[in-house]
């Protein structure tokens, strides 16, 4: 059970977590976030490969080197998720299974934010729980892989 690898996709200014809009995104930083992801991790036995990029093809990259490396992705696109059908296209391509996460409730937010281009393409999208929705996120991949 232990041989299911995640690839883990944070997009663009999740590398200022803890100082960018906290009444948003809270008060924890982006390593704070990949500790609590692979705490779970090895309580799920999985292994992780976390990876933040502010630049679009650096993810897409990242999600087509998950081709025969990863079994699941976990992407917060951040505002890419409203923008971009390079990922979107990305994901679709792979077909590896993919879960979207969002810190804070994007249908509670302004009207641009309501519309993922991602949604479409992925086994599920978690919004709103904060850290927790990575921690969700991880779960419900792992089990939807492991079933």
């Amino acid at each position: 059970m232990t041989n299911l690898s995640i690839l883990v996709l944070h997009g663009p200014n999740l590398n200022l977590l803890g100082l960018r809009e906290p009444g948003i995104y809270g008060s924890l930083t982006l390593a704070n976030i990949n500790h609590l992801l692979e705490t779970e991790a090895v309580n799920l036995q999985v292994k992780l490969t976390p990876v933040q990029s502010n630049h679009e093809g650096v993810l897409v990259d990242n999600i087509h080197g998950a081709l025969g490396r990863h079994q699941g992705i976990i992407i917060n696109a951040g505002a890419y998720t409203h923008t971009s059908v390079a990922l979107r296209d990305a994901i679709a391509a792979v077909n590896i299974p993919t879960v979207e996460v969002h810190l804070s409730n994007i249908y509670r937010r302004e009207e641009f934010r309501h519309h993922s281009y991602i949604a479409p393409v992925v086994i599920g999208q978690i919004s709103g729980f904060g850290s927790q929705s990575y921690i969700l996120g991880l779960q419900a991949l792992v089990h939807h892989l492991r079933s």
